[in-house]
Parts: structure tokens; C-alpha cells; sequence
């Protein structure tokens, strides 16, 4: 057992520091993205989320600039963009989308300005490629605290409006009828739409956070049609994909040819990937199932 164990884990896996914030910020960060991600998807919002991990570039590079942490810059932005987007939004869903596009195009080039300011003009260090990309080896303990506050928020949000927030997303006019403040209810659920995007940006990057925010939630709700369980799949989902990216990821710097390891962002979006296409057809057998 012990040589089976060696094979799989590499030595100083469990007793190195990085990984071990690795671990316990990347726990959190699926639980919080599988959570808000099956709402995510039961709302068709997935191009938002898209747009807020895009946008949150602009907050990670600009943190650089200021020479303070990116989480800060990626929930900042991401907040603001929310915000701007549901002002400036309309009800229906080309309105939305409408929204979105324009907030979309002005954090990107907000990005592409922060980002060459980053390269040219600051003497960060590999900027560009831990705000597109995320290092998840290279977060600061310190941070561990802010990023259980703001777990807990986006969690805590989704599941004290879970009611309502699913009436309203099953049929919004529905919920009108009902007296839910479908509006009021939309502005919440999309800051903590925000709020796990950053997070999720922070450790495996502005560009590649939606797939851990969409992936699991689509697997699950492809496994089961009960939204809470969906969400409860959704989050260990993303957990294991997680924890699998980072061991894969550790084990990788004692690969040939070069030995540099691989980055945890590839593991994980590539073990997301692969779990969404193993719930195709576990999907399509419980279809048939329940057809009977």
C-alpha cells in the first residue's frame, strides 16, 4: 500500500506549504463556483459569467499596478462590472446580452491597457501570465481569511435566496405573481455570480475560471433534475477536479523531458472536460430511466 501510495504522491507532497494553501483555497473556491454555477446555468446566464471572468483581467492587472493582491482587483471589478451591467440591462434576455457585450468589450480593453502597463512601464514578474492563468502554488496564506469571507458571502447569498432565486429562474414571470422582487433577486444572485468568478480567477485564471464555474454545474444537472442535489454534485465535482489538478500538477515537475511541471489551470479544465463528457451518457441512461 505504501509503494502504491508513493507511486501516486510524490515526496513532500502533504507537508509543503504552497500546496497545502493550494489545497484548502482551492476547496473552497470549487464548493463556492459549483454552488453559484448550477444557478448559473438553470438561468442561462453562462455568457455573463464569461464576461466577468474576462472583465476580472482588468481588476487582476490593475491590481499589479498598485502593487496589492489580485483577489482584490478581481472581486472589485467584478462587483463593479455586475453592477453596470444589471443598470445599464434590460429585462429581457437580448437586453441582457446586449448589457453584457458592452461591459464585456470595456473590461477587456481596460485589461489590454493594465496588462501592457504591467509588462512595460512595472517590474512585476510574470503578470500577465498569473492574471490570464492563475498560479495557485504562489497564493499567499495571508490571503486565506478574505477568501473565506468571500466564499461565505457568495455561499450565503445563493442558499438563504435559494426559493426564490430558483422561482425566478424556472419562470420569472411566475415569481412576479408570487411577490418575489425578481429584480432585487437577479442584483444578488449576479454579485455573487461576481464574487465566485474572482474567485475562481484567482486561481486558475480570468480566462479559464468559467470552466470551473459551468463545467461541473452542467455535469450535474445532466446527472440529476433536483437543483439542490445538482448543486451538491456540482460542488464535489469541482472539488475533485481540483484536488486532481494540483496533485497532477505537483507530480508533474518530476516528469521528463523538462521537469518545469505542467500548470494546475490545464489539469483541472481538462478534468472538468472530461467529466462533463462521462455525464453525457449517465445523463442520457437516467432519461431513459425515467422514461420507462
Amino acid at each position: 500500500m505504501s509503494s502504491f501510495l508513493s507511486a501516486i504522491f510524490e515526496p513532500g507532497f502533504f507537508g509543503n506549504q504552497p500546496v497545502q494553501v493550494a489545497l484548502l483555497v482551492g476547496g473552497l473556491v470549487a464548493l463556492v463556483s459549483g454552488v453559484v454555477g448550477t444557478f448559473t446555468v438553470l438561468r442561462g446566464q453562462a455568457f455573463a459569467g464569461h464576461a466577468l471572468a474576462d472583465v476580472g483581467a482588468a481588476g487582476g492587472s490593475s491590481a499589479f499596478l498598485l502593487g496589492i493582491s489580485p483577489l482584490f482587483g478581481f472581486v472589485g471589478i467584478g462587483v463593479l462590472a455586475a453592477g453596470v451591467m444589471e443598470m445599464i440591462g434590460i429585462r429581457r434576455p437580448r437586453g441582457r446580452d446586449l448589457a453584457t457585450g458592452i461591459v464585456l468589450g470595456a473590461g477587456l480593453g481596460l485589461a489590454a491597457l493594465f496588462l501592457y502597463l504591467d509588462a512595460t512601464f512595472s517590474n512585476t514578474t510574470g503578470a500577465t501570465i498569473t492574471v490570464l492563468f492563475g498560479s495557485m502554488f504562489v497564493i499567499s496564506s495571508s490571503l486565506i481569511p478574505m477568501i473565506a469571507i468571500f466564499s461565505l458571502l457568495a455561499l450565503a447569498t445563493v442558499l438563504v435566496l435559494f426559493r426564490p432565486l430558483l422561482l425566478s429562474s424556472v419562470s420569472s414571470d411566475l415569481a412576479r405573481t408570487r411577490g418575489v422582487p425578481v429584480r432585487l433577486i437577479g442584483v444578488l444572485y449576479l454579485l455573487a455570480l461576481a464574487v465566485a468568478v474572482s474567485l475562481s480567477a484567482l486561481t486558475i485564471g480570468a480566462i479559464l475560471s468559467t470552466a470551473l464555474l459551468i463545467g461541473p454545474a452542467a455535469a450535474a444537472l445532466r446527472l440529476t433534475g433536483k437543483p439542490g442535489l445538482a448543486m451538491i454534485l456540482s460542488a464535489l465535482i469541482g472539488l475533485v477536479a481540483t484536488w486532481l489538478g494540483i496533485l497532477l500538477a505537483y507530480d508533474s515537475f518530476y516528469w521528463p523531458p523538462q521537469q518545469h511541471g505542467w500548470p494546475v489551470s490545464f489539469f483541472v479544465v481538462t478534468l472538468v472536460f472530461l467529466f462533463y463528457l462521462l455525464a453525457q451518457p449517465l445523463g442520457r441512461a437516467r432519461l431513459a430511466r425515467s422514461q420507462r
